[in-house]
Formats: C-alpha cells, structure tokens, sequence
C-alpha cells in the first residue's frame, strides 16, 4: 500500500531515485566510517546481524559509534546511550527545519522522514534547491535510503572481518575508529558558524574533566548539550 502511495504521487518517483543518485559521492565517506563502527562494535562482542539491526533502527552514525565506544571502555548502557543522545541533539534542529516537508503527511512518511533525516542528505537537499532542482520530502528519503543501506552493509561487514581476525590491534585496525571519528568529524563542518558551538563543546569537556570528577561519558554529554544549545540560539537569531 505504501510503495503503491509513493509511485501514484506526482514526481515522487524521480525525487526519490535522484536522491538515491545524487547521494552516492557522500555515501563513500558514509562506508569507510561504517566499516570502522562495524571494528568498534566487534570489540563490544556485537557480531553481524546484532551490529545490523541496531544501524538499521538507530542509524545515527556518529551517535552509536560514541555509545559503542563508551561500552567498550566499561561504561554503563545508561551512561553509554546518554552519550550518544548528546551527540545527536543537532538531529533535533534538522527535523525541526523539516515541518513544511512533513507538514500534512501521513504518520507513516512524517517517521520515515524524520528517521532518515541526516546531515547528508538534508544538506544535499538544500544545496539542490539553490540550483533550481525540485528536491523535497521525497528526494530526501531518497538520499537517506541510499546512505542507510551503505550505512548497515558497511557495518555489518566491519564486524564480520572483525570477528574473523583473532587480533584485531595487530593489524593496526583499532585505530580504525580514532581514523573514523577524525573523518565524521570534518564532515559536520560546515563552515565559520560551527566555530562557536564547536568551541564551546570542546571548553566544556575540557574544564568539565580538568575540575569536575566526571567520568569522560559525563563530559561528553555536557559538551554535546552545550554545544546544542548555542546552535539552537544562533540558529533562532
């Protein structure tokens, strides 16, 4: 019934494949960082499928790859979900700027809208917009189809070849996630309006671990939230 509903809208079709297209190029990054979250996850005793469905359901690529990383190092679930939240509360700010895309929509595309709702493919969007392409709802859950099949083969294909090497660090694959998370971050950059929010993220970390006794995941998480709540002022000025 839904895929029928899709095909019978107007140009629905061709947003949807011109997204899938036009997300290719981003969805390489998207595979490398992946492949790294897949070793991370290994590491967590995650195998392939456990590894795969928590991409598909999740699908916040930096978020899980911080919440993994804390379960390695001993922390909580608790503390470990916490962390990736803070992480992923810009998410809040692109659904947010996506209410005349999902406005009227039935309940079933306003939650796939906002599920495959990224940096990525939100920012494709825009960009298309300003060359004069129609690029909407459906362009964007275009996009984000694409990036989460690459997202989960990725994965999944991480931890298996994980699983099947006995000694991970020998090869040199646990730098793998220090690697990943360097390239997730150069990808969230997008230009001098980050500067401030990205400062105040890292002051907070830093004073929060040099003179609180909070563990990292706890600084983490102030971080994040500092760093949300100065976008979210700037973004309403």
């Amino acid at each position: 019934m839904a895929v029928q509903q899709i095909t019978a809208l107007p140009g629905a079709r061709s947003q949807l494949m011109d997204g899938l297209r036009d997300i290719l190029p981003l969805a390489v990054g998207v595979a490398v960082y992946g492949l790294a979250f897949g070793l991370l996850a290994a590491q967590a005793q995650m195998d392939g499928l456990q590894t795969g469905v928590m991409g598909t359901i999740v699908f916040a690529g930096s978020s899980q790859i911080i919440a993994v990383e804390r379960l390695v190092t001993g922390a909580g679930a608790g503390a470990a979900l916490l962390a990736g939240l803070a992480l992923n509360l810009r998410l809040l700010l692109i659904t947010a700027s996506l209410r005349d895309e999902l406005a009227g929509r039935p309940w079933w595309q306003v939650l796939l809208g906002v599920h495959l709702a990224t940096d990525e493919n939100w920012a494709l969007m825009h960009a298309m917009r300003a060359r004069g392409h129609r690029a909407g709802y459906w362009y964007l859950v275009g996009g984000g189809l694409g990036l989460v099949a690459v997202w989960v083969l990725a994965t999944v294909a991480g931890a298996s070849v994980a699983t099947a090497v006995p000694e991970p660090k020998a090869l040199g694959m646990d730098f793998a996630f220090t690697a990943a998370f360097i390239a997730i971050l150069r990808s969230l950059w997008s230009g001098r309006a980050m500067l401030l929010p990205w400062g105040v993220s890292i002051a907070t970390v830093l004073l929060a671990g040099l003179l609180t006794p909070l563990d990292p995941t706890w600084t983490l998480i102030l971080g994040g939230a500092a760093g949300a709540a100065i976008a979210g002022v700037l973004g309403n000025d």
